[in-house]
């Protein structure tokens, strides 16, 4: 019933950009608290973004502040990741993930979640 699909990932250089989008259905998109959240290789998936249900409230991992840009648009039920001055670090599978009642807080439980979306990052 509830579906969260990303896109937009792919393969760039260092210090290049990608925008990733989360396309959610089959739930009221508006109340939810939206997550990014990424894994690579490894390693534990980990805490990237977060927004608010109206936008007011953003999050972000130390390590992409500043770079990242999280944004939602209620009537399109989406949310977005804006990738900049990527680095190879950043490489990974990045997923989208749904928060009742959250307002994008890293330590939460999002209890939706979508497939990935792969991004790798070359040097």
């Amino acid at each position: 019933q509830v579906q969260l699909v990303e896109s937009g990932g792919g393969l760039v250089q260092a210090g290049g950009s990608l925008r990733l989008s989360c396309v959610a259905s089959g739930l009221t998109f508006r109340i939810y608290g939206m997550g990014w959240f990424r894994q690579a290789p490894g390693k534990e998936r980990e805490f990237v973004a977060g927004i608010s249900p109206n936008s007011l409230t953003t999050n972000y991992e130390d390590s992409v502040k500043g770079r990242f840009t999280i944004s939602r648009d209620n009537a399109k039920n989406t949310v977005y990741l804006q990738l900049n001055s990527l680095k190879p670090e950043d490489t990974g599978v990045y997923y989208c993930a749904a928060d009742r009642g959250g307002t994008g807080q890293a330590k939460r439980t999002y209890e939706k979640w979508g497939q990935g979306t792969q991004v790798s990052v070359s040097s």
